[in-house]
C-alpha cells in the first residue's frame, strides 16, 4: 500500500542480474516537493533503485506505485510518456547532444512532445535564466564548462515541468565549487515547481541539500529518519 500522500512509492523490490543480486527487498517513498538522497557504496544498488523507480528497468518482483497506479500495470508507451513529460532526469556527465546548441537541448524534450520550435526555445530560454545559463543559448556543448554544462542538463530535465525528478550523481563530474552552485540552482528550482527529487549520491555534502537519505546496502535499504 502507497504510503499516505507519497507520489512514487516502492515496496520489497528484488532485481537480480543473472548471479548478482542488485536489489534484495528495497523501500522507498516520495511526496511533492521533497528532495530524498539515495546513498550508498558503489554497488549497492542505488542506481539500479534509481532506474526501477524511473521505470528504465523493471524489477523481478515487488510493487511500484506512481500517483495511486501500479507501473508494472503501465504498457511501455505509457512508460515512456512518462519519462518524456512528468519524469525529468539529470545524469553525472549531463549527456547533452553535442550537434545542437544549448537552448535545443534544454527544448529537446517539449519538441519530443509536439511543442513548437518557437514555444519550446521560449520554455527554454525562461529555465536557463532561472540557472544562469541563458548567455549561453548559442553555444554547443563543447563550448562550454563542466559547471555550465551541467546547469543546461538541469535545464532541461526541468523544462516541461516534471512532477518527479531523478538526479544520478549529478555533481560527480565537477568539482566542489561548481558542484555547490549546481546543486543550490538545482534544488531551488525544484522546490519551487513542487516537484519530488529523487538523489543518487555518494556525497555527503550533495546529500545535505535533501530533506531525509535513505542508505542503500546490499540491495537493501533504510530510511535514516527512521533509525533511532
Amino acid at each position: 500500500m502507497m504510503p499516505a500522500g507519497s507520489l512514487l512509492a516502492a515496496t520489497d523490490l528484488r532485481k537480480a542480474y543473472g548471479p548478482t543480486t542488485a536489489l534484495d527487498g528495497a523501500e522507498f517513498s516520495i511526496h511533492p516537493g521533497e528532495v530524498v538522497a539515495v546513498m550508498g557504496p558503489s554497488g549497492s544498488g542505488k542506481s539500479t533503485l534509481l532506474h526501477c523507480l524511473a521505470g528504465i528497468v523493471t524489477p523481478d518482483s515487488g510493487s511500484i506505485l506512481y500517483n495511486d497506479r501500479e507501473m508494472a500495470d503501465m504498457t511501455d508507451a505509457e512508460r515512456s510518456a512518462l519519462r518524456r513529460s512528468e519524469f525529468g532526469f539529470v545524469f553525472q556527465f549531463g549527456q547533452l547532444v553535442p550537434e545542437l546548441t544549448c537552448v535545443e537541448n534544454v527544448a529537446l524534450p517539449l519538441r519530443l512532445n509536439g511543442i513548437s520550435r518557437k514555444e519550446a526555445e521560449r520554455a527554454a530560454l525562461s529555465w536557463m535564466q532561472r540557472l544562469e545559463v541563458d548567455d549561453l543559448k548559442g553555444k554547443r556543448p563543447g563550448e562550454v564548462s563542466g559547471g555550465q554544462g551541467q546547469r543546461v542538463a538541469v535545464a532541461r530535465a526541468l523544462v516541461t515541468n516534471p512532477r518527479v525528478l531523478f538526479a544520478d550523481e549529478p555533481t560527480g563530474a565537477l568539482d566542489s565549487l561548481n558542484g555547490e552552485r549546481v546543486m543550490e540552482l538545482f534544488t531551488e528550482a525544484a522546490r519551487s515547481t513542487n516537484a519530488a527529487v529523487v538523489l543518487v549520491t555518494h556525497e555527503a555534502r550533495v546529500a545535505a541539500y535533501s530533506d531525509r537519505e535513505i542508505v542503500v546496502r546490499d540491495g537493501r535499504s533504510r530510511d535514516m529518519e527512521r533509525i533511532v
